[in-house]
């Protein structure tokens, strides 16, 4: 096998690499510039070239000479021509289209390298309202530079855009050698590079997309860097209140931004500075249906410099239609995982911008930047009396009826017993279900209607040890900062969610001396069962070995 080359390269666009072979390594980390990674498991690996990742590439600065150099050099059989062929005419698209500055500051020129573009793209009916046609290509609005953009991609024609940024009110913010709390602090390497491929160089092009890495892996820290690398004002947007607070920790213990720099913006607290903090829930606030987004205005009338939206898979559909009219401000996506379970991958890509970077968990893991996982499905009988309750059922009442199998109660007390020198989370998308385990266990309950002081509260016991078992809802999904926790026991979860899936292993993933342990517990011959292979699907594609038992 040493002598054999690694590649399989596949008619469908599909990349088999070969784990065994001897030039698996520098295969692998080449076909990340171009391809995504759709399945890791033992022996083959496998990638997929898609228009997307193709363009991904071509914004990064990849030619598809060299993304067919890299099929020849490490395949083990002919490339299709096919392949070739479509590789070619794909990466064309990108850069026939470039968005320029216009004649006056409110508009941009949109130019076509050729007239039969040129022809192509005025004779859209769909385009029309929004493209003024000129010699040598078509004048839009400012306003309207995110709204054309997308609407391009989704005809197949991604837009080179090198139109200036806003350069912002300045900001200063440096990130300290040390931490506040206590320790040496740097950049580990990936961050490093991560940052490297958001600032660009300050090329045209450059300084908005998306930087994908694990949980526990410091996004937040990519972050940081890029807002001291920038030094621009600044607006942050996550997903609840805790993570706006926990956000504001990090910039504390890490740069040295003074407190009054920082800015809450959320339903309890609304206030503007230098560096604000935000909720996509007070963003997408609005009195009734018929009415505007009223805090849309924070975006619009602040000079920012830089917006880096948190878990950004997560970005709300209103929040789209206010990040499609702010295009000239530098955008950082952060997230662990580009899925969207609504479909809406192109819209991240044209209006936040192409993933910069990314890296496979395991990689991270292999070097101890996160902690080894081991994930364990545990499927459970109904009783006698709910397993007839089930099958006559309507569709829509199957999946709570399985999910809140009875029978879970005395499993999830068996896993708390057999870790117990373990901090453990239990997590679960029903609250009454919750309510009772959290009873049964002694244990404190986070919920969406826990107020955010006991909340945190609760964060900082089970943190400090003061805890060693909570149970909480999906509102701990995402942003929250458990370092210590290593044992998540998954009761209940959404209709098969990978995101979902992604969240939570997350939360056991930051680095630490001890192994991490993921359970799934699944009520046997049930759609949960159906549902759970959906969400540990980003699980086996990202490399871990998934464990499934039976238990009587």
């Amino acid at each position: 096998m040493a002598d054999v080359k690694p590649l399989i390269v596949q008619s469908d666009l599909s990349l088999l690499l070969d784990v065994h072979a001897s030039e698996f390594e520098e295969a692998r980390a080449a076909l990340g510039a171009f391809a995504a990674l759709e399945k890791s498991p033992e022996h083959l690996h496998t990638y997929r070239m898609s228009a997307l990742s193709l363009w991904n590439a071509s914004s990064a600065g990849l030619g598809s000479d060299q993304v067919e150099a890299v099929l020849e050099r490490y395949t083990r059989y002919e490339v299709p021509k096919d392949v070739i062929f479509i590789v070619r005419d794909t990466m064309s698209r990108f850069g026939r289209l470039v968005l320029k500055s216009g004649e006056d500051d409110g508009t941009l020129l949109l130019t076509c390298v050729d007239a039969q573009t040129e022809r192509e793209i005025g004779s859209s009916k769909r385009l029309a309202k929004w493209l003024e046609p000129v010699p040598g290509g078509f004048v839009i609005r400012l306003t309207d530079r995110g709204t054309v953009k997308r609407e391009l991609l989704r005809l197949g024609w991604p837009v080179r855009d090198e139109a200036p940024l806003v350069p912002g009110d300045p900001l200063e913010l440096k990130l300290l050698t040390a931490r506040r709390s206590g320790g040496d602090f740097s950049l580990r390497p990936y961050q490093a590079d991560a940052l490297a491929a958001f600032i660009g160089g300050g090329l045209p092009g450059s300084g908005y997309g998306v930087v994908v890495l694990p949980c526990g892996a410091g996004k937040t820290i990519v972050a940081m860097a890029a807002m001291s690398a920038v030094g621009r004002k600044t607006l942050i947007v996550t997903t609840n209140v805790a993570a706006v607070h926990q956000w504001m920790d990090e910039l504390a213990d890490k740069t040295d931004l003074p407190s009054e720099s920082m800015g809450e913006y959320t339903g309890a607290e609304k206030t503007v500075r230098p560096v604000t903090i935000a909720t996509y829930q007070i963003l997408t606030w609005r009195p009734d249906k018929e009415s505007d987004f009223p805090h849309f205005e924070l975006f619009r009338k602040e000079k920012w410099g830089l917006v880096i939206y948190d878990e950004v898979h997560l970005l709300p559909a209103p929040v789209f239609r206010v990040v499609a009219e702010i295009q000239a401000v530098r955008r950082l996506g952060l997230t662990a995982t580009l899925v969207r379970e609504d479909g809406r991958e192109d819209d991240v890509f044209s209006l936040i911008g192409p993933k910069r970077y990314d890296v496979p968990w395991k990689d991270l893991e292999r070097k101890g930047f996160i902690a080894e996982a081991y994930c364990r499905e545990i499927r459970i009988p109904l009783p006698e009396h709910d397993h007839i309750r089930y099958t006559v059922a309507e569709p829509r009442d199957k999946h709570r009826l399985a999910a809140e199998n009875p029978a879970k109660y005395e499993a999830v007390r068996e896993l708390v017993e057999n870790h117990p020198d373990e901090p453990i989370m239990v997590i679960g998308q029903f609250l009454d279900q919750l309510g009772r385990i959290a009873k049964e266990l002694g244990a404190p309950l986070i919920t969406g209607k826990t107020p955010n002081p006991e909340r945190e509260r609760i964060y900082s016991d089970f943190k400090h040890g003061i805890v060693r078992v909570i149970v909480v809802s999906k509102v701990a999904n995402f942003a929250i900062d458990l370092p210590d926790a290593s044992v998540a026991v998954q009761v209940s979860g959404s209709f098969g969610s990978r995101q979902e899936e992604a969240q939570r292993l997350g939360r056991i993933l930051r680095p630490k001396a001890r192994n991490s342990y993921f359970y799934s517990l699944v009520s046997r011959y049930t759609v949960e069962e159906e549902f759970a292979a959906n969400r540990r699907k980003f699980l086996i594609e990202q490399g871990y070995r998934y464990h499934i038992e039976a238990w009587e």
